[in-house]
Protein backbone atom coordinates (compact mmCIF):
# COMPACT_ATOMS: atom_id res chain seq x y z
CA UNK A 1 0.00 0.00 0.00
CA UNK A 2 3.13 2.39 -0.04
CA UNK A 3 2.50 5.13 -2.02
CA UNK A 4 -1.19 4.64 -2.88
CA UNK A 5 -2.54 7.22 -1.14
CA UNK A 6 -0.72 10.30 -1.12
CA UNK A 7 -3.21 11.87 -3.28
CA UNK A 8 -5.84 11.29 -0.90
CA UNK A 9 -3.16 12.59 2.10
CA UNK A 10 -2.64 16.04 4.15
CA UNK A 11 0.23 14.16 4.58
CA UNK A 12 2.41 11.32 4.97
CA UNK A 13 4.06 10.19 8.30
CA UNK A 14 7.22 8.21 6.83
CA UNK A 15 10.13 7.32 8.47
CA UNK A 16 8.25 4.64 10.81
CA UNK A 17 7.55 1.40 11.69
CA UNK A 18 5.77 -1.09 12.99
CA UNK A 19 6.58 -3.88 15.53
CA UNK A 20 5.48 -6.65 13.57
CA UNK A 21 7.26 -8.28 10.57
CA UNK A 22 6.69 -9.44 7.04
CA UNK A 23 5.91 -12.82 5.34
CA UNK A 24 4.38 -13.28 1.58
CA UNK A 25 2.04 -15.78 3.50
CA UNK A 26 -1.18 -14.17 1.69
CA UNK A 27 -3.05 -16.35 -1.14
CA UNK A 28 -4.28 -13.16 -4.00
CA UNK A 29 -6.57 -14.99 -5.97
CA UNK A 30 -8.05 -11.28 -7.08
CA UNK A 31 -4.68 -9.13 -7.86
CA UNK A 32 -1.51 -10.88 -8.13
CA UNK A 33 -3.25 -14.52 -9.04
CA UNK A 34 -6.49 -16.26 -9.53
CA UNK A 35 -8.41 -18.65 -7.44
CA UNK A 36 -7.41 -21.35 -9.74
CA UNK A 37 -3.49 -20.30 -9.71
CA UNK A 38 -3.19 -17.76 -6.36
CA UNK A 39 -0.28 -15.20 -6.19
CA UNK A 40 1.01 -14.51 -2.88
CA UNK A 41 1.36 -10.87 -1.69
CA UNK A 42 3.02 -9.71 2.02
CA UNK A 43 1.26 -8.97 5.14
CA UNK A 44 1.99 -8.45 8.67
CA UNK A 45 2.89 -10.96 11.36
CA UNK A 46 2.70 -11.06 14.49
CA UNK A 47 6.46 -12.05 16.22
CA UNK A 48 4.66 -13.89 18.86
CA UNK A 49 2.67 -16.00 16.25
CA UNK A 50 5.21 -16.21 13.76
CA UNK A 51 7.71 -17.92 16.75
CA UNK A 52 5.33 -20.50 17.32
CA UNK A 53 5.60 -21.98 13.38
CA UNK A 54 8.45 -23.04 11.21
CA UNK A 55 9.99 -20.61 9.09
CA UNK A 56 12.98 -20.97 6.22
CA UNK A 57 13.88 -17.20 7.56
CA UNK A 58 14.67 -17.84 10.42
CA UNK A 59 15.87 -14.24 11.52
CA UNK A 60 13.20 -11.31 10.61
CA UNK A 61 13.43 -8.02 11.19
CA UNK A 62 12.58 -6.00 14.46
CA UNK A 63 10.60 -3.28 12.68
CA UNK A 64 9.02 -3.24 9.52
CA UNK A 65 9.25 0.16 7.72
CA UNK A 66 6.21 1.97 6.22
CA UNK A 67 4.51 5.06 5.75
CA UNK A 68 1.04 5.99 7.27
CA UNK A 69 -1.46 8.75 5.31
CA UNK A 70 -3.50 11.14 7.52
CA UNK A 71 -6.60 11.20 5.31
CA UNK A 72 -8.43 14.15 4.63
CA UNK A 73 -11.81 13.74 5.90
CA UNK A 74 -13.70 14.73 3.10
CA UNK A 75 -12.10 11.54 1.43
CA UNK A 76 -11.91 9.21 4.60
CA UNK A 77 -15.45 7.37 2.95
CA UNK A 78 -14.07 7.32 -0.58
CA UNK A 79 -10.65 5.75 0.52
CA UNK A 80 -12.03 3.79 3.03
CA UNK A 81 -14.49 1.87 0.76
CA UNK A 82 -11.88 1.33 -2.06
CA UNK A 83 -9.52 -0.17 0.63
CA UNK A 84 -12.29 -2.56 1.88
CA UNK A 85 -12.69 -3.79 -1.78
CA UNK A 86 -9.13 -3.86 -2.67
CA UNK A 87 -8.41 -5.98 0.49
CA UNK A 88 -11.37 -8.03 0.96
CA UNK A 89 -9.55 -11.23 -0.26
CA UNK A 90 -8.50 -12.16 3.91
CA UNK A 91 -7.31 -8.79 4.97
CA UNK A 92 -9.18 -7.72 8.03
CA UNK A 93 -8.95 -3.96 9.94
CA UNK A 94 -6.86 -4.11 12.26
CA UNK A 95 -5.54 -0.76 14.44
CA UNK A 96 -1.78 -0.55 15.66
CA UNK A 97 1.10 1.76 16.97
CA UNK A 98 3.31 3.44 13.70
CA UNK A 99 6.53 4.22 15.48
CA UNK A 100 8.79 7.35 14.43
CA UNK A 101 12.35 6.49 13.48
CA UNK A 102 13.15 9.72 15.61
CA UNK A 103 12.56 8.98 19.01
CA UNK A 104 11.76 12.27 20.22
CA UNK A 105 8.09 12.35 17.88
CA UNK A 106 5.04 10.54 19.49
CA UNK A 107 3.98 6.92 17.94
CA UNK A 108 0.75 7.46 16.22
CA UNK A 109 -2.45 4.59 16.13
CA UNK A 110 -3.12 3.44 12.67
CA UNK A 111 -5.52 1.63 10.69
CA UNK A 112 -3.88 -1.30 9.06
CA UNK A 113 -5.36 -4.06 6.88
CA UNK A 114 -3.50 -7.68 8.18
CA UNK A 115 -4.18 -11.02 7.06
CA UNK A 116 -4.21 -12.56 10.35
CA UNK A 117 -3.68 -17.11 10.87
CA UNK A 118 -7.13 -17.64 11.04
CA UNK A 119 -8.12 -16.37 7.66
CA UNK A 120 -8.74 -19.00 4.82
CA UNK A 121 -6.07 -16.96 2.22
CA UNK A 122 -3.59 -17.68 5.00
CA UNK A 123 -0.47 -19.87 4.01
CA UNK A 124 1.62 -20.06 6.74
CA UNK A 125 5.45 -20.66 6.18
CA UNK A 126 6.83 -21.79 3.05
CA UNK A 127 9.82 -23.59 1.86
CA UNK A 128 11.66 -20.17 0.15
CA UNK A 129 12.60 -21.87 -3.04
CA UNK A 130 9.08 -23.13 -4.18
CA UNK A 131 7.76 -19.80 -3.01
CA UNK A 132 9.87 -18.08 -5.35
CA UNK A 133 9.16 -20.33 -8.21
CA UNK A 134 5.08 -19.64 -7.51
CA UNK A 135 5.89 -15.99 -7.14
CA UNK A 136 7.78 -15.97 -10.79
CA UNK A 137 5.04 -18.05 -12.61
CA UNK A 138 2.17 -16.76 -10.69
CA UNK A 139 -0.14 -13.90 -12.77
CA UNK A 140 -3.20 -12.03 -11.92
CA UNK A 141 -5.52 -9.30 -12.88
CA UNK A 142 -3.18 -6.79 -11.40
CA UNK A 143 -0.10 -8.19 -13.59
CA UNK A 144 2.48 -10.28 -12.50
CA UNK A 145 3.17 -11.70 -9.36
CA UNK A 146 7.01 -11.07 -9.70
CA UNK A 147 6.43 -7.37 -10.09
CA UNK A 148 4.65 -6.94 -7.00
CA UNK A 149 7.71 -8.22 -5.09
CA UNK A 150 10.22 -6.56 -6.54
CA UNK A 151 7.92 -3.20 -6.47
CA UNK A 152 7.41 -4.07 -2.87
CA UNK A 153 11.48 -4.56 -2.08
CA UNK A 154 12.05 -1.58 -3.86
CA UNK A 155 9.68 0.27 -1.88
CA UNK A 156 10.57 -1.19 1.63
CA UNK A 157 14.14 -0.45 0.66
CA UNK A 158 13.74 3.33 -0.21
CA UNK A 159 11.95 4.28 3.29
CA UNK A 160 14.85 4.71 5.73
CA UNK A 161 18.58 3.18 5.63
CA UNK A 162 18.14 -0.47 6.89
CA UNK A 163 14.85 -0.27 5.72
CA UNK A 164 14.81 -3.14 3.49
CA UNK A 165 13.06 -6.55 4.58
CA UNK A 166 15.41 -10.01 4.28
CA UNK A 167 12.70 -12.05 3.46
CA UNK A 168 11.42 -9.94 0.77
CA UNK A 169 15.41 -9.32 -0.84
CA UNK A 170 15.81 -12.94 -0.44
CA UNK A 171 12.63 -13.88 -2.63
CA UNK A 172 13.21 -11.38 -5.03
CA UNK A 173 16.78 -12.56 -5.24
CA UNK A 174 15.37 -15.89 -6.31
CA UNK A 175 12.97 -14.79 -8.70
CA UNK A 176 15.15 -12.73 -10.48
CA UNK A 177 18.01 -15.77 -10.77
CA UNK A 178 15.04 -17.99 -12.22
CA UNK A 179 14.31 -14.97 -14.91
CA UNK A 180 18.24 -14.94 -15.85
CA UNK A 181 17.81 -18.68 -16.13
CA UNK A 182 14.99 -18.53 -18.21
CA UNK A 183 16.41 -15.88 -20.28
CA UNK A 184 19.61 -18.60 -21.03
CA UNK A 185 17.35 -21.18 -22.13
CA UNK A 186 15.89 -18.90 -24.55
Amino acid sequence: MCGAFGRQGEYSEDNRYFRVFTRLTQHSEDHRGTPEAPGRVVTLIERSFWEQLTDQHATANEKTWGMAYRIKPVNIEEVRSYLDLREINGYTIHYTTFHPADATQKPIRTLVYIGTPDNPQFTGPQDSQQLAEHIWRSRGPSGENKEYLFLLEAGLESLNHGSGDEHVQDLASRVRALERSQRQLA
